[in-house]
C-alpha cells in the first residue's frame, strides 16, 4: 500500500487525519516532509498499527527536531518505570499493575484529562507529541484534540483584539489544583514554577494564529486572578465546542502524532481498573513564538 494522507475530521474542516502505507521505523527523510506538511495542515495525524518500541519510537521523533525529556511527569526517581525519554501515560507501577485508586501518581495523572497543551508549563513548550497504545481499556479512554486555529479565527474582532498582547502565567500547581491534587513537595513547587506565555501564537510556517489554551494556565499577568480565570474559561468553553474537536478512539499500536502549537487535548474517562498503557515522545519547539 502506498504511503497516503487521508482526511479523518469533519468533512469542512482540515483537522485530523489519517497515514496509512508507513511504517515508521523505515521513514525516509522525504517521508518525514510529508508528514510535517500533513501535521501543518491537518494538525493531528494517526499512523495505525505500528508496533514499536520505545527506541524506535523515539528514534523516529528525533527525525522532527530536538527531544525534550520526560520532567513534567511526577515519578523521576529510580521508581520510574520508562526511561527520562518517554513520558509514561499510563495508569501502571513499575511492576506492570494498575495503580491504586488513591496512588499519588495516578491522582497527578488524572490531569491529562483536562484540556491542555503539552509542557505548556515549560519555558520552552512542546511542539509535536508522539503517543503510541501498548495497551488500551475495552471501553472509554479516547483522546481528543480542539483546533485552536478554528478557536482564534471564530473569535469576535473585539475579542481577538482583547487577547493579542495578553500574557498567561503556566504551571502544573494550577492545573492540578483545579482537581483537589496539592500534595506537592517544595522540591516540586520550584521545579513547576510559573513561566509566562503568550495567550496568542503564530505558527512559524503556516502563519495562522491560533489561541495558547491549557488548564495548566493560573492567571494573566497584570489581572486580578479571579477576572483572568473567568476569561481563560470562556476561551476554552469556545475552543472545545463541538465544531471544533476530533475525537480518536484509540487502537492497540495506534501512533498519533499532533501539534502542540496548534491544538489542545485531553484523554476521556475510562475503567481505572483497566490497564491504559501509552508511551509518549515529544519534540520541542526550535524557537519561541
Amino acid at each position: 500500500m502506498p504511503f497516503k494522507i487521508i482526511a479523518a475530521g469533519n468533512a469542512d474542516s482540515d483537522f485530523g487525519a489519517i497515514a496509512t502505507g508507513l511504517n515508521v521505523v523505515d521513514a525516509t527523510t522525504t517521508d518525514i516532509q510529508t508528514l510535517e506538511t500533513a501535521i501543518d495542515r491537518y494538525a493531528v495525524v494517526i499512523l495505525p498499527a505500528q508496533q514499536i518500541t520505545d527506541d524506535q519510537q523515539f528514534a523516529f521523533s528525533s527525525k522532527f527536531g530536538n527531544m525534550e525529556k520526560a520532567t513534567g511527569d511526577i515519578n523521576q526517581d529510580a521508581g520510574r518505570r520508562l526511561a527520562l525519554d518517554i513520558n509514561d501515560i499510563s495508569n501502571l507501577d513499575q511492576s506492570g499493575a494498575v495503580l491504586a485508586r488513591d496512588d499519588r501518581a495516578r491522582l497527578f495523572g488524572l490531569g491529562n484529562m483536562l484540556w491542555h497543551s503539552d509542557s505548556s508549563f515549560k519555558q520552552v513548550p512542546a511542539k509535536y507529541s508522539m503517543l503510541s497504545a501498548r495497551v488500551i481499556p475495552e471501553v472509554g479512554g479516547n483522546t481528543q484534540f480542539a483546533d485552536m486555529r478554528a478557536a482564534w479565527d471564530t473569535l469576535d474582532t473585539e475579542l481577538q483584539y482583547e487577547c493579542k498582547d495578553l500574557i498567561c502565567e503556566h504551571s502544573q500547581l494550577y492545573s492540578r489544583g483545579i482537581l483537589g491534587f496539592d500534595g506537592f513537595t517544595d522540591a516540586e513547587r520550584l521545579k513547576w514554577a510559573p513561566v509566562k506565555q503568550p495567550l496568542i501564537r503564530q505558527h512559524p510556517e503556516t502563519k495562522a494564529y491560533s489561541l495558547f489554551l491549557s488548564s495548566h494556565i493560573g492567571t494573566i499577568v497584570g489581572w486580578p486572578v479571579p477576572e483572568a480565570r473567568l476569561l481563560i474559561r470562556d476561551l476554552t468553553e469556545h475552543a472545545t465546542q463541538p465544531a471544533f474537536v476530533f475525537s480518536h478512539q484509540w487502537k492497540r499500536w495506534d501512533l498519533v502524532i499532533w501539534d502542540n502549537r496548534v491544538t489542545m487535548h485531553r484523554a476521556r474517562r475510562y475503567d481505572h481498573t483497566q490497564p491504559r498503557d501509552l508511551h509518549r515522545t515529544t519534540v520541542s519547539v526550535d524557537k519561541l513564538l
